[in-house]
């Protein structure tokens, strides 16, 4: 059960995602994955995402110790036109992403896995959740301005949908979570179905 006592490990570095738990009221210890994350040749986006999320998994649980109540990794993508959208560079890198995704729609898919303690490698639930996003046609000037904001260069596509980004969106069909890094309602659920939760909120 998660409590102070035993908190939800996060393999994650992301500010986001640690918000996203916070603000559902769970105790959380941030222990961050730290591995490559290159797309192989060939790679299709949810075969890369699901392996990034195993291979996160197997990199926090060779190290973490007890005591906590489970471990939650994650990884999000975008894609657009069968292409993955990783983080920029640098900040005309973040321009040239931009300019890719801005005037259409694009998918944003986070893939999840939590395990137990008494198996932290072993994936007890893991899925994909997919949220579409359309962004507006926006001029060149407007998305080199925001690129040099800075605030995408951390983020998959480039643009934060929680911040400054947010002029840009015209439409999100899905998780607004999942668009941010985490989508809060699926998470809930597995880890009622797994035990660390009881009666919520």
């Amino acid at each position: 059960m998660i409590s102070v006592e035993t908190p939800l490990l996060l393999g994650s570095a992301s500010p986001r995602r640690r918000d996203i738990l916070q603000g559902l009221g769970l105790a959380v210890r941030v222990a961050p994955a730290d591995i490559p994350e290159h797309l192989l040749l060939g790679e299709e986006p949810l075969g890369y995402v699901a392996r990034i999320v195993q291979e996160k998994l197997a990199a926090v649980a060779a190290r973490v110790q007890p005591p906590y109540s489970g471990i939650l990794v994650a990884d999000t993508i975008v894609v657009i036109e069968g292409d993955v959208l990783g983080k920029p560079s640098d900040v005309a890198d973040a321009a040239r992403l931009l300019r890719r995704i801005a005037g259409k729609t694009h998918t944003v898919y986070t893939r999840y896995a939590l395990s137990l303690p008494d198996a932290p490698a072993l994936a007890r639930s893991a899925r994909t959740v997919a949220t579409e996003v359309s962004l507006r046609a926006a001029s060149d000037e407007e998305l080199s301005r925001y690129a040099a904001s800075g605030e995408g260069l951390d983020k998959a596509g480039a643009y934060a949908a929680q911040g400054l980004g947010a002029f840009l969106i015209e439409r999100i069909v899905g998780s607004y979570s999942n668009v941010v890094g985490l989508p809060a309602c699926e998470v809930v659920l597995d880890l009622r179905a797994l035990g660390l939760l009881e009666l919520f909120p």
